[in-house]
């Protein structure tokens, strides 16, 4: 065909022009460009296929289902090109995604994963699903053009009591079971399979080692017409099986549960030899089980559930009911009633146990057939140790926020008492005893000291007082102590003192814990109105026995004891609770403070120890105290802060102070009394008022011989300013004051050169800090530098 058109060609144009070569080349150019264009049509198809070659989506799949995950591929127009068997399972239908039947919030946040993926490569949607089913989507882009995106779902893993059967039918009691011939497998709300013991999977799947997680449970299973169930991979002579459904979930009736499953003839006509074997499994569990008949009377309870109810060893009730308060028991002898007969179901109600009257629990029931006289199986968990732990850390928190309240009141209430107790001493020096004033003036000071007490008492509480340990046996401090509660307990309580051997020492401050004694003996005394014995016992507790006593707060370590006990009315239980909090008491109106067992547990707290109370009513209080043995690990104990002895009376003195308070009333007071001692004073509302002052005085070439500050002010705090003005003045003495304790200022505070002053303090205990610290640190007064304060000490009180 190609060579008669050309041929036809040729002729023509021989006619045209007479010219035979002419038409013999243009003949045959013709001929080569037909035959070039021929060969570029056969190959051009081939070379595009090459190039843009289309994957294997059989393969893919394989792969896909080898996998425990499901996984889709679309395209970039959004078509579904590939999918796995499991994604067909979760998805019936084959749906594209992002468009799956999810939640709309869900289906809004895996959309967005998709365009995520699209931009940058990757997205992902955490816990999206329908109802019980819940998974963690991640896409990425993928392909060699990068043209797909990859859709990988995996289940979510729930965290919950799942958790220990997961472990236990994977783990040993697993093994035991399947060798005792009982299939167990946990199925989820959603029907797939999350874990199985060895003996499902070889009856199953074949194979002990299959991997069936995520698969429907169903579909492992056929019933015939008679209602009978089967293993589907069984041929159809295979024996029965009987299903045993335990519900794991308290709240949700359509949860995850554990199937137990035993074979038709493990058990009698009457199902009792498959009965004992499920109380031998049951017995087993750490959940809380128990089963009854249908009349309501209980069969079985296991220990778990015998715990959770509060039954003694070897108890069993009757009925149900009888573990509950006699406001629930009609309502579960209707539920046992209804879940024995009819349909096998499953549901929840809140009940009262008889033990613990105030805490409503969720009481789970389920029908049961097939087990001979067992027709309700009852699960609860054992809680017990959940809500003691609950309790003591709604307790702990409750104790650490009224403590946080109780130091920030004291204080501001310290502010107010420094300026009582300082306008008193004032108007004290122009008064004489005998002056009408002197007296009320007097009395209004007493009193500023009576609260100023209770404020150091509300520090205590809040483990914010100033400490002073020492390295001390507690027999020692019992014995100083002896008289004064001797004459405190009065004629009619007798004061009983043993102490133990091989005490270790502890470190503590001496007059704190005599301050712990007293009040725990006079607590004893007034609950003892007829009289009694107070018995006070100091022993060893090595950590041996601490690790026997096997309690959950008292750490593992060797402890130095001491115990206060009375033969009084005892506590009643529901006040144990609340003994240790601020203000609360039980004595009569004006008769107690309700602050001498909450100063002791702040005490003991900032000491390093423990404190529990144990009462019985009618039988007496204790009250143990453990305290850490001391031991000097590497060095020496530090040596305590120099004092100076105080052989000067006179506190008049010389020179320039800085003052710096935010307080006016505080600010008032302590410029008065420290003009009256004969100082010049500078005042400053706070830190940056303070360090203008000091570089005012360093122009006009006017000496700052101590500066004294509040630690907490606006603006800039006193640390943050004696920090500043040390790059100018590096010898400069500071006196801080504060209302807060040292120890709670103990970092801020860590600075060279520094006295404390607590508040409140008086005009005498001003002016003694102001020249305490004037002799210690001052280098001009004491002819030492500032970097040798203990020679300066020494030289001063020779």
């Amino acid at each position: 065909m190609l060579s008669g058109g050309a041929l036809a060609c040729a002729l023509l144009i021989y006619l045209a022009v007479d010219h035979v070569a002419l038409a013999a080349g243009f003949a045959a150019t013709l001929v080569a460009i037909a035959t070039l264009g021929y060969w570029f049509v056969q190959l051009a198809p081939r070379q595009a296929i090459d190039i843009d070659a289309v994957p294997d989506w059989t393969v893919a799949r394989a792969a896909a289902d080898a996998s425990s995950m499901a996984i889709a591929v679309t395209d970039r127009s959004g078509r579904l090109v590939c999918a796995s068997d499991l994604y067909g399972e979760w998805f019936p239908g084959f749906p594209t995604p992002p468009g799956l039947p999810l939640d709309s919030s869900d289906a809004d946040r895996l959309t967005a994963a998709g365009r995520a993926a699209w931009s940058d490569g990757e997205g992902r949607a955490g816990g999206i699903g329908r109802g019980a089913l819940r998974l963690d989507a991640d896409v990425k882009r993928t392909g060699r053009s990068e043209d797909y995106l990859l859709w990988r779902f995996t289940p979510v893993k729930q965290v919950s009591v799942l958790d220990d059967f997961n472990r236990m039918l994977s783990g040993e009691a697993g093994r035991q079971l399947t060798e005792a011939g009982i299939m167990a497998v946990i199925i989820g709300g959603e029907g797939r399979i999350r874990v199985a013991n060895g003996a499902f999977l070889l009856r199953a799947a074949g194979r002990i080692d299959a991997n069936i997680t995520g698969r429907d449970f169903a579909s492992y299973l056929r019933i015939d017409d008679k209602g009978r169930v089967f293993f589907a991979r069984e041929e159809r002579s295979a024996l029965p099986v009987r299903l045993l459904q335990v519900p794991l979930r308290r709240n949700d009736a359509e949860g995850p549960m554990l199937i137990l499953m035993l074979d038709e003839q493990g058990g009698s006509m009457d199902g009792t030899s498959a009965l004992s074997y499920i109380e031998t499994l049951l017995s087993l569990l750490p959940f809380g089980l128990a089963m009854a008949d249908r009349d309501g009377r209980v069969l079985f309870l296991n220990n778990a559930f015998s715990r959770a109810v509060g039954l003694k060893p070897g108890e069993k009730p009757s009925y149900p009911g009888d573990l509950v308060i006699r406001e629930d028991q009609a309502a579960v002898a209707d539920s046992v009633r209804r879940f024995a007969v009819g349909p096998q179901m499953s549901g929840d109600i809140a009940v009262r146990m008889r033990v613990q009257p105030d805490e409503p629990v969720a009481l789970s029931l389920a029908g049961v057939r097939g087990l001979g006289e067992a027709a309700v199986l009852l699960s609860l968990k054992d809680n017990s140790e959940e809500s003691k732990l609950k309790r003591q850390v709604a307790q702990a928190t409750k104790m650490q926020a009224i403590g946080q309240l109780a130091g920030g009141v004291a204080h501001d209430f310290n502010n107010i008492l420094t300026a009582i107790i300082g306008h008193c001493d004032l108007m004290l020096m122009r008064h004489t005893p005998g002056d009408s004033d002197y007296d009320d003036i007097q009395q209004i000071k007493s009193n500023s000291n009576r609260a100023a007490g209770l404020t150091r008492q509300l520090l205590a509480f809040s483990r914010q007082q100033t400490l002073r340990p020492q390295v001390l046996q507690l027999p020692d401090i019992v014995a100083d102590v002896s008289n004064l509660l001797n004459r405190l307990l009065g004629e009619k309580v007798k004061l009983v003192v043993s102490h133990g051997r091989n005490l270790g020492a502890v470190r503590a401050d001496p007059g704190q814990l005599e301050q712990v004694i007293v009040n725990l003996a006079v607590n004893a005394r007034d609950a003892m109105p007829q009289g009694g014995t107070v018995n006070i016992q100091t022993y060893a507790v090595p950590a041996a026995r601490v690790r026997e006593m096997r309690h959950e707060i008292l750490p593992v370590s060797d402890y130095t004891a001491l115990r206060v006990s009375d033969t009084g009315l005892g506590i009643a239980p529901d006040l144990l609770s609340k003994i240790f909090e601020p203000f609360f008491t039980t004595k009569d109106v004006g008769k107690g403070t309700g602050l001498g067992l909450s100063t002791v547990y702040g005490i003991v707290k900032q000491s390093g120890g423990f404190i529990f109370a144990e009462s019985e009513p009618g039988q007496g209080a204790s009250f143990v105290i453990y305290l850490p043995v001391y031991a000097a690990i590497g060095k020496a104990p530090e040596p305590e802060k120099p004092r100076l002895p105080d052989r000067r009376s006179e506190v008049w003195g010389t020179g320039t102070i800085l003052l710096v308070e935010d307080e006016d009333m505080v600010r008032t007071v302590a410029e008065r009394a420290l003009v009256r001692q004969g100082y010049s004073v500078i005042t400053a509302a706070d830190g940056e008022q303070g360090l203008e002052m000091l570089a005012k005085a360093a122009a006009q070439a006017q000496t700052i011989d101590l500066l004294i500050s509040d630690v907490v002010m606006p603006n800039m705090d006193g640390p943050t300013m004696v920090a500043q003005a040390r790059r100018t003045h590096p010898d400069l003495p500071v006196l801080f004051m504060s209302g807060y304790a040292e120890e709670q200022l103990r970092k801020s505070i860590a600075i060279a050169n520094v006295n404390f002053l607590p508040k409140p303090f008086s005009v005498s205990q001003l002016a003694e800090a102001a020249r305490d610290t004037l002799i210690a640190y001052a280098p001009a007064r004491s002819g030492h530098s500032a970097a040798e304060p203990e020679a300066a000490v020494g030289l001063a009180s020779d």
